[in-house]
């Protein structure tokens, strides 16, 4: 297994009971994003801090790139810095855990120990 991505789903989006997820981001579906989203272990905290602050509806998504069926590659931001992106839908196959996330009493997300 090569290292664990992540990503940040709400609950509404990853309890579809259906074999893909098809979340992008808040509000938008790989269908209009083109791709889902994700982050590295030493990139989540950032954008949980970042978008997510202060939801209580929050899940992260340990993925396995492995077991990917749909392209993994990895892109720059406006700043440079490159965050994957996974182009289709995920399988929930290649979900290894999907963590509850819960608020501290600053609204950031406790992700808690990551890989």
């Amino acid at each position: 297994m090569g290292e664990p991505i992540y990503h940040l789903a709400l609950e509404a989006d990853w309890s579809d009971p259906s074999e893909s997820y098809r979340g992008s981001t808040i509000g938008r579906s790989v269908d209009e994003v083109g791709f889902v989203h994700a982050s590295t272990a030493t990139q989540v905290s950032r954008v949980a801090d970042l978008w997510y602050r202060g939801r209580e509806d929050v899940v992260l998504l340990e993925i396995d790139p492995d077991r990917l069926d749909v392209p993994l590659r990895y892109e720059a931001a406006d700043d440079g810095e490159r965050f994957p992106h996974i182009y289709g839908p995920l399988p929930k196959a290649a979900v290894l855990r999907a963590t509850p996330l819960r608020r501290g009493g600053d609204g950031a997300l406790q992700l808690g120990h990551l890989g």
